[in-house]
């Protein structure tokens, strides 16, 4: 999956924090996490207004993102079937292993950042992991295609431990 980093330097010229900190993120030896996440819905939309101010990934299997994504890591903000349109920071994340912590201690943490309602939760009971991410800096910037192909709903394009280009 390849995204163009001058290509995505030019949707945030107009964004200081992001071209500032998108191009120091790219140098080689930078260890920030560059990831791909993929949204349905309305969530892109209350990620992108601000009203959602914390990102939630759930899994059976121990997968990206869980583990994976650390402060100061980009997300790149993807909406299903088209472009990136969006990024965010990463400001802080927790992990959860659902086999041992109630859903329901999570659901009363988490329910109004990630504007869940009971359905969403009812809907995660089947899963064994879960990734919390606040988000900070969220912008919106110009479409940006890339090729993804794949169903995965996060991909770690850089992780964090390592530096290479993408």
């Amino acid at each position: 999956m390849d995204v163009e980093i001058g290509e995505l330097i030019e949707r945030v010229d107009g964004h200081r924090f992001w071209l500032t900190y998108l191009s120091g993120a790219c140098q080689p030896l930078s260890r920030v996490g560059i990831h791909l996440a993929i949204f349905s819905g309305p969530f892109l939309s209350l990620v992108l207004d601000g009203r959602k101010t914390v990102e939630s990934r759930f899994s059976r299997n121990r997968c990206a993102p869980f583990g994976d994504v650390d402060s100061g890591d980009i997300i790149l903000l993807k909406e299903v079937a088209g472009p990136i349109c969006g990024l965010a920071l990463a400001k802080r994340a927790w992990f959860y292993d659902l086999t041992s912590e109630p859903l329901d201690r999570i659901k009363s943490r988490y329910e109004t950042p990630i504007c869940a309602d009971d359905a969403f939760w009812e809907s995660r009971r089947g899963a064994s992991y879960a990734t919390f991410i606040e988000l900070a800096e969220t912008a919106a910037i110009d479409p940006l295609w890339c090729d993804k192909r794949d169903r995965r709903g996060w991909v770690s394009l850089r992780s964090r431990q390592l530096a290479f280009a993408f």
